[in-house]
């Protein structure tokens, strides 16, 4: 019987393919709607997370000022190469800590010049950052103390200024200083805030401030915690600190910031979840009117085929026959549009993926649930039209012109 059921539905379909195909495009759009959107949502998601984690892993990020962003310094004092010792020496569950100072300025090589960020470190900034050296070595211990004019340059830098020639042991001109490339760092591509990484020129930091700068500001501490550290230990343990080297009083107000790159991550990963499911959410209403339109074009289908239904009672057919025949055909009509649903939304999402240059991230749970979803609505809104079908008068049926 089921069988039959469903030959007689296909049938029916075939009979009238562009009404189908018009009743099945509102499910069709409804679930490539709603895939695509929480696709690209998972991508954007991922992308985020890995773009926060190629800051540091753990990274605890300590800048001048009671808040980021412009004007975020308010003047405050910045810090010391001894801060970052005093942190090291003293704080437990750490695992590093870089003392950051950085500018911007033009970088010339090999008759082509490139505006770059510069910033002066030590080999402790590769580790907090998360950064390794593709080609060459990093400093040596003798270069940093002595602020040897040596540097690590990002690939895109040794791709503007040097092209395809060997980059060890090539001089840059920063400013007016000459500085020999014994290294090129990892690529990392585009960070989490739309910038590039690899567009960078490291140097030891005393290189940086007495060649480049000309003053001992440190603009940054960057903090890399130990595996299985507290978090929260530590970044209280790092604010007590620093009040005391900044000899703040007890109802004085910090005047520095500490920001905990993994918190941010978090932070934009479930603010961009919220978005992927509203976006979902509105998507999904149009499914809904795929359903409307279905059981519009069951309830027209139903009065044109009064004489068939009412002939299939008068012989024989039960009324949960003639309801499972217009019941199954509306399920195969939302079915269908699901399926070539899923299929739109797989091209969409690789296609938008590619140009939002975030990863393509196929989530079965979501195609399958919205598959079953489409079924789900051929069925509440089918219902009613076979219903009103297998309740037909067979005799009033037959006389129906």
């Amino acid at each position: 019987m089921w069988l039959n059921t469903l030959v007689l539905a296909l049938r029916s379909i075939r009979r009238n393919l562009m009404r189908s195909f018009l009743t099945t495009l509102g499910i069709v759009i409804g679930v490539s709607a709603v895939i695509t959107m929480v696709t690209l949502g998972n991508g954007a998601t991922l992308a985020i997370q890995s773009q926060i984690a190629g800051l540091g892993t753990n990274l605890l990020q300590v800048r001048p000022g009671q808040r980021l962003g412009p004007g975020g310094g308010g003047g405050a004092a910045a810090f010391k190469v001894s801060d970052a010792q005093a942190i090291a020496a003293q704080i437990g569950g750490v695992q590093a800590v870089a003392p950051e100072a950085r500018t911007g300025a033009t970088v010339v090589a090999n008759g082509r010049n490139w505006t770059s960020s510069i910033i002066g470190s030590t080999n402790d900034w590769l580790l907090t950052g998360n950064w390794s050296v593709a080609q060459g070595r990093d400093f040596s211990d003798d270069e940093i103390r002595a602020g040897s004019a040596v540097c690590l340059i990002g690939e895109t830098v040794r791709r503007e200024l040097l092209g395809d020639r060997p980059a060890l042991g090539e001089s840059l001109r920063v400013r007016q200083m000459s500085c020999e490339v014994v290294g090129v760092l990892g690529s990392k591509g585009q960070g989490a805030f739309g910038n590039d990484q690899d567009d960078v020129v490291l140097m030891p930091l005393n290189t940086l401030q007495r060649r480049v700068t000309g003053n001992t500001r440190v603009n940054t501490l960057l903090v890399s915690m130990a595996d299985g550290s507290d978090p929260a230990r530590v970044t209280a343990s790092l604010t007590q600190l620093l009040r005391e080297l900044r000899k703040l009083a007890p109802t004085d107000e910090n005047n520095f910031n500490v920001l905990d790159t993994k918190q941010l991550g978090e932070t934009l990963s479930g603010t961009t979840r919220v978005l992927t499911t509203l976006l979902g959410a509105v998507a999904a209403v149009s499914l809904l009117v795929g359903g409307i339109g279905i059981m519009n074009i069951m309830l027209v289908s139903v009065t044109e085929r009064t004489r068939e239904i009412g002939l299939r009672l008068a012989i024989g057919a039960l009324e949960r026959e003639v309801l499972l025949q217009f019941l199954i055909e509306a399920v195969v009509l939302a079915a269908l549009g699901g399926l070539v649903g899923i299929a739109l939304a797989t091209a969409a999402s690789i296609g938008l993926s590619a140009v939002m240059n975030v990863p393509y991230v196929f989530n079965p749970g979501v195609n399958l649930l919205s598959f079953v979803f489409s079924a789900g609505i051929g069925v509440v809104f089918g219902y009613f039209p076979a219903r009103r079908a297998a309740r037909l008068d067979p005799i009033e049926a037959l006389r129906h012109e």
